[in-house]
């Protein structure tokens, strides 16, 4: 599992000023994320919009995956507000790591954002590049086991619910599970059963 390697005290912003494209004004008021080389190293940052805009530069993010003791697995409906995949069900948490934080600390932040979850342990489980349409990827990949109760905020995540295994087998490759949640599931089945 890798870390963010901060190099520089301030790493520079993307996209690159210009005369098309000047500054925007107000940064420091736009959510920035680290853009990163697939070790962890920081050599940029950028507002989302742009690493989602088909930059295709390497950005961080962190998925949780929660299992309960009977082999279940918790799955987040994402909100119809979202820009991608609205009304798909998906990883218990994922989020992008803002520009400063480490790893960890995006990990617990999306976990109380999205699910007002607080008590957990994560195990590390697989870092991997995913690779989008319009973006890159370097996805932290953890999970803990317990007995959870998620409380959905209801503006990411419009509900949540526990799946069996054999639910989630059902429904690959019927547009209901994200694409990402579904590539990454088959990576990390095995894993997350040995937890058990």
């Amino acid at each position: 599992m890798s870390e963010l390697i901060y190099l520089t005290e301030i790493a520079p912003v993307y996209p690159r000023p210009s005369y098309l494209n000047p500054s925007p004004t107000g940064v420091k008021s736009i959510e920035m994320i680290p853009v990163v080389t697939p070790d962890g190293q920081v050599i940029g940052q950028a507002p989302r919009s742009y690493l989602h805009g088909g930059s295709r530069l390497l950005h961080p993010v962190v998925h949780l995956h929660l299992v309960d003791r009977e082999g279940r697995i918790y799955l987040q409906k994402r909100s119809m507000k979202k820009d991608l995949l609205p009304g798909y069900w998906d990883t218990a948490v994922g989020g992008h790591v803002s520009y400063g934080e480490y790893i960890i600390e995006a990990l617990y932040r999306e976990a109380e954002e999205e699910l007002r979850l607080y008590d957990f342990n994560p195990v590390p489980i697989l870092t991997y590049v995913f690779e989008g349409i319009n973006e890159r990827e370097l996805v932290h990949v953890f999970a803990a086991v317990g007995n959870f109760s998620p409380s959905p905020d209801g503006d990411e995540v419009t509900e949540g619910r526990w799946w069996t295994a054999q639910e989630i087998q059902e429904s690959l490759g019927n547009n209901v599970l994200t694409p990402n949640f579904e590539g990454e599931y088959s990576r990390i089945k095995k894993s997350l059963e040995a937890l058990l």
